[in-house]
């Protein structure tokens, strides 16, 4: 059969179009010796090979041979079934990384928040288990400074005069500091600094109400509060931690093929994946 000829399936009643070239990108699986006649289970009816599997799961194995690569969505569960199908067809790369559990389990991740109120001033520090998850708060978090007369601690929004954005301090790729209130300079005027977490569009300059803002941000996100403490009674740190499953973004399998060959198959994680 030409590589270029147009392949009908029908898998569990649900219908297939590819190219042959797609099925015999692995020239051992059952799928490629479909199309020589070398594997009579495959029965062809008026011009469709019929395959009694289960349809649903055949396309995720339809995607792994068009674009050699395969991401599982989030709530995907049926692991060991894809497995077995993998398994089924001989495509043996895709069913060994399917068996590799510490790519697909939920993980636990924990985030802690630390928050210290100053006389006008308070300050916030953020750790997280997952740099990613940090890394994307950091880009939702948002920092203004600029001198200001006349205003003081529960101003609820800043002057017409123009705000200044501040970098976040980054210690580290697990954590963040940023801090949010005013310090006098001279006479009336003072310095002061205003947080913004997106989506919400206010600029806050009040300690407490930008602490509940972020909490309520991150049981927005899925997170759930399982304590609170005092971490320093002498300066008086309270300590917020939070904690959620998270299931992986999807499971990308990268295979690297040479003329011949039947792959070589790699696993690698997806972009929101990366950190620990």
């Amino acid at each position: 059969m030409s590589n270029r000829e147009v392949v009908v399936l029908s898998v569990g009643g649900v219908r297939f179009v590819t190219q042959a070239s797609t099925l015999q990108q692995f020239p051992e699986s059952r799928l490629a010796r479909m199309l020589n006649d070398e594997d009579r289970e495959f029965k062809q009816v008026n011009g469709e090979f019929f395959v009694d599997r289960d349809g649903n799961l055949f396309s995720y194995i339809m995607d792994f041979l068009r674009t050699l690569q395969v991401a599982l969505p989030t709530d995907f569960s049926d692991y060991q079934r894809l497995q077995r199908e993998a398994e089924f067809y001989e495509l043996y790369s895709l069913a060994d990384l399917l068996s590799q559990e510490h790519l697909l389990k939920p993980r636990l991740e924990i985030l802690e928040v630390r928050f210290l109120l100053q006389e006008m001033q308070a300050f916030f520090r953020i750790f997280g288990s997952c740099s990613s998850t940090v890394e994307a708060l950091a880009e939702q978090i948002a920092v203004f400074t600029g001198q200001q007369s006349g205003q003081t601690w529960n101003s609820p929004f800043p002057s017409q005069k123009p705000l200044i954005p501040l970098p976040l301090e980054r210690p580290s790729h697990h954590d963040m500091v940023f801090q949010c209130g005013t310090d006098y300079s001279a006479g009336d005027q003072f310095v002061a600094r205003y947080v913004s977490i997106k989506p919400d569009n206010r600029k806050l300059i009040n300690g407490t109400n930008v602490l509940g803002l972020l909490v309520d941000t991150l049981l927005k996100d899925g997170f759930r509060l399982i304590s609170t403490r005092t971490v320093s009674s002498e300066e008086k740190v309270e300590c917020y931690s939070f904690e959620r499953m998270r299931r992986p973004a999807g499971l990308t399998v990268t295979v690297n093929q040479s003329p011949g060959s039947s792959g070589i198959a790699q696993a690698k994680r997806s972009q929101m994946l990366k950190g620990k």
